[in-house]
């Protein structure tokens, strides 16, 4: 069987968007993504909120608060050209408004949908590579557990403990949208179809461009990868009509009211925080290199092989982020292992009898992936109480709804402490100084702001200077860690019940 033989898009309703066939008998992706998709919702929905979640729920908050000319995600400014007002998160405040749901509440339920989208897209995609039933279950096992035996957390990757975390996040709604357009392209690269099928291939892309622009640089390499791959008619007519895909994407994106999302194209602000990604790589990525010999074996079958194109390319551009010192480039590592672990799938899915080298690929994956599973994984979906090794745990913050329910909606807290920075905004309140980068605030505002909150902390302030900082920021509250000394103007009001930070009220009311 070549491997660019595949199957037409199937039927309609829940077999068909997991990639089932027309039968009675549900396929085994069915099967198993279905309880895939159970076991993972379960498992993110016991994590308390950590990490980005907090930042992702306050741009709910703001949105919620006034949806059409909202304020800074996490500080009492404006909000002009943040590049958080996505339609993914305008979509969210929507629901939020018709549920009386708050922020962290919607990015809560959001994890369920955004996983079915990225099952339904994985199924989607592999249909275009395989007509074979087992082909897209090993791509799902092989795609959360082929990684190494550190994990790799971070938001867009999909290993297993990474998902567990961040399912709620828009990186994993547009990596699903992702694999949706890389669905399309295949068939429409393969197939044709009408005009409105290129349009609206446009749309999924401008789409993935706004709600998460990193995503988009892998989403269009992998595009590309499919359309040198499998397109066989290169007349003008046809080339013509994915300049339309093209075309409808600039426009789209171009015209999205919130922020101008070619403005970030050369934007360094973040790089510095992702020049993590580079470090620890063997650790974090090798038990998917023994997938290489199955993208070998694509290669020599055809040079224009999808999944080489799409492998080879982005390891370019994550060689470029090294190189450049564009360090963000490297978030597409997440994708830049499906290209091997599909591979890998596809090539395990064959009929028997298996030639050789499948015969020696078969034993190395289960263990690689039983591997990875007990080495850095197993704790995404195993409770500590019935751990019986001690597997390592996604991260758990402690939650801060003690504080949040003193707190009024857009009221102004300072803090200091990493992980307070990180959570209370996605309450409602407001920060002093936002603890990420962000288009609609000047940084050298934000690093302004940060050395007035060090400087109240700092235990040789004088009260003249804390409350000089306390009018210009409109301060209403500060929040301590337990190491932290009140000042002595502050009004304790309650405390944290495991950590026993402070909340502290300063000021007076606007």
């Amino acid at each position: 069987m070549s491997t660019h033989t595949a199957q037409r898009p199937g039927p309609r309703g829940a077999t068909a968007l997991l990639g089932g066939r027309r039968s009675l008998r549900p396929s085994p992706y069915l099967v198993f993504g279905t309880l895939f998709w159970v076991v993972l919702t379960a498992a993110a929905w016991r994590l308390p909120m950590c990490c980005d979640f907090g930042q992702h729920a306050a741009v709910v908050e703001r949105l919620k608060a006034d949806l059409l000319n909202p304020a800074h995600p996490t500080a009492d400014l404006p909000g002009d050209g943040s590049a958080y007002y996505s339609p993914y998160a305008v979509a969210q405040a929507l629901f939020a408004k018709a549920t009386g749901l708050a922020g962290w509440q919607v990015v809560k339920l959001s994890g369920t949908v955004n996983l079915l989208i990225l099952l339904t897209g994985i199924g989607r995609f592999v249909r275009i590579l395989s007509t074979r039933a087992w082909a897209p279950v090993f791509a799902l096992v092989f795609m959360v557990l082929l990684w190494g035996t550190q994990t790799a957390w971070w938001s867009g990757y999909l290993g297993l403990m990474s998902m567990a975390g961040h399912l709620n996040y828009p990186s994993t709604f547009a990596i699903g949208v992702a694999f949706w357009i890389w669905a399309l392209t295949g068939r429409l690269a393969r197939d044709g179809g009408t005009l409105w099928a290129y349009a609206g291939l446009g749309v999924l892309c401008a789409l993935v461009l706004l709600a998460h622009p990193i995503t988009s640089v892998a989403a269009v390499i992998g595009a590309v990868a499919l359309v040198v791959g499998l397109q066989r008619d290169l007349r003008p007519r046809a080339l013509a009509r994915w300049a339309l895909t093209g075309a409808v994407a600039v426009v789209l994106a171009a015209s999205w009211p919130y922020f101008s999302v070619f403005s970030l194209v050369g934007d360094s602000s973040v790089d510095s925080l992702h020049r993590q990604l580079y470090f620890g790589m063997a650790e974090r990525y090798w038990l998917a290199l023994i997938a290489l010999p199955a993208l070998w074996l694509r290669l020599r079958r055809s040079r224009r092989d999808p999944l080489v194109l799409m492998f080879a390319m982005e390891c370019l551009v994550v060689a470029y982020g090294w190189f450049s010192g564009h360090y963000t480039y490297g978030r597409i590592l997440g994708l830049t292992l499906v290209p091997l672990q599909f591979a890998l799938a596809i090539e395990l899915a064959r009929p028997r009898p298996w030639p050789p080298s499948q015969r020696v690929l078969a034993p190395v994956a289960a263990g690689a992936v039983c591997l990875g599973f007990f080495s850095a994984h197993a704790g995404a979906v195993v409770p500590r109480s019935l751990d019986p090794i001690g597997f390592d745990q996604p991260p758990r913050w402690d939650e801060y709804g003690w504080a949040a329910r003193h707190i009024g909606p857009g009221e102004v807290v300072l803090t200091g402490n990493y992980r307070h920075l990180r959570t209370i905004a996605g309450y409602g309140p407001n920060l002093v100084a936002p603890a990420w980068p962000d288009a609609s605030l000047d940084e050298r505002e934000r690093q302004r702001r940060k050395r007035d909150v060090t400087a109240y902390l700092e235990p040789t302030s004088t009260r003249a200077e804390r409350d000089a900082i306390v009018r210009r920021y409109h301060v209403r509250w500060v929040l301590l860690d337990r190491s932290q000394r009140v000042p002595e103007e502050a009004v304790v009001v309650a405390w944290g019940p495991r950590t026993g930070d402070v909340l502290a009220r300063v000021g007076v009311p606007d």
